[in-house]
């Protein structure tokens, strides 16, 4: 069973930006754990090797394999990592192991708390997840050495870490309305957008070009256009594509999604702009297909509204903040700081 941690205090364990696994000389409380098992997979070997020391503190190979599948979880189902890409997840393991040990010594230089009662209730969220008292005693014995205590060390130091970053990156990367109303002003040209159409089709395809087939081609696509001038909403044209139209889009309603302009035929785009939202065309041949289509919308080209990608546009810029942040904390953390990777 994965055990899915979902208190603040081991928030920073799941993610690669503003929070990480809290790497030490010692495992660390793991999402990836499972009760039952050892954190770390039984295929790989481990053997406490030092793999990088932090102003006299050892990481070993422990810590940058449970960092690795918090990278890559994929590769406890396929008993490895992918050999071309292996070397890129290894290095950014080790970095991130090595920036949160910093960041934890950082926290204990400043002198940061934890009280009690908070390492508590974390403590309680963390063992609502296993299914039983045994199955959490098991894992506190395999990977808590049978220790309470060693899990509510690891706890508080993950919130230790959890302080100082909510302080120097989550604290600082809000973006304002009025910042992202700016950037979007000043940035004009990445939010213009192609004129398109959203159709849904109905399509009879012959299959050969002769005479005979064609003209019986014709016939069905002038009876599916009869039906199709009563289906005016999405789902009663998508219906009827579904069970009569022999092009591919069938299985999805009939729907193309929106298009560019010049992506679709001219005879398409010339009808479409002659409908509005909701009308279904004429029949229209295209070279021996005939073709039936129901606009859902037309976009003009033009800038987006502001409204429109407002939220995405915040969160975006909050990304990017978050992550200048990060990086300019590690450098300043390195700077005096005694790294030494083995």
């Amino acid at each position: 069973m994965r055990i899915q941690v979902c208190t603040a205090a081991l928030a920073i364990l799941m993610t690669s930006v503003a929070s990480a696994q809290v790497a030490s000389h010692a495992p660390t409380v793991k999402p990836g754990g499972t009760a039952g098992r050892t954190a770390v997979s039984p295929g790989v070997p481990v053997l406490g090797k030092a793999v990088a020391r932090v102003n006299g503190v050892v990481l070993t190979d422990r810590d940058l394999l449970t960092e690795m599948y918090a990278i890559f979880p994929y590769a406890r189902q396929h008993n490895g990592f992918p050999k071309d890409i292996e070397p890129q997840i290894r290095k950014g393991a080790l970095d991130m192991i090595i920036f949160n040990e910093l960041v934890f010594q950082e926290a204990r230089r400043r002198k940061l708390t934890v009280p009690a009662a908070r390492i508590s209730r974390a403590e309680a969220e963390f063992r609502d997840q296993f299914p039983s008292q045994s199955e959490y005693e098991q894992f506190l014995k395999q990977e808590m050495a049978g220790s309470r205590q060693v899990l509510r060390d690891k706890l508080k130091r993950s919130l230790l870490i959890d302080a100082l970053l909510k302080t120097e990156l989550r604290g600082k990367s809000v973006v304002t309305a009025a910042e992202t109303k700016a950037f979007y002003d000043k940035n004009a040209s990445s939010f213009m957008r192609p004129e398109t159409f959203h159709i849904q089709s109905i399509s009879i395809l012959p299959p050969s070009s002769s005479p005979e087939v064609l003209k019986e081609a014709r016939k069905r696509a002038e009876e599916a256009l009869k039906q199709a001038k009563t289906a005016t909403t999405y789902r009663d044209f998508g219906l009827l594509a579904e069970k009569i139209s022999e092009d591919d889009f069938r299985v999805n309603m009939g729907d193309h999604k929106p298009i560019e302009r010049d992506k679709l035929p001219p005879e398409i785009v010339k009808a479409a702009l002659a409908m509005k939202p909701g009308q279904v065309s004429d029949l229209i041949q295209l070279g021996d297909a005939f073709t039936i289509f129901r606009l859902h919308a037309h976009t003009p080209a033009g800038k987006v509204p502001l409204a429109e990608v407002q939220k995405k546009l915040k969160t975006d810029l909050e990304k990017q903040r978050l992550q200048q942040l990060r990086t300019k904390l590690g450098e300043r953390l390195r700077k005096n700081a005694r790294i030494e990777k083995l």
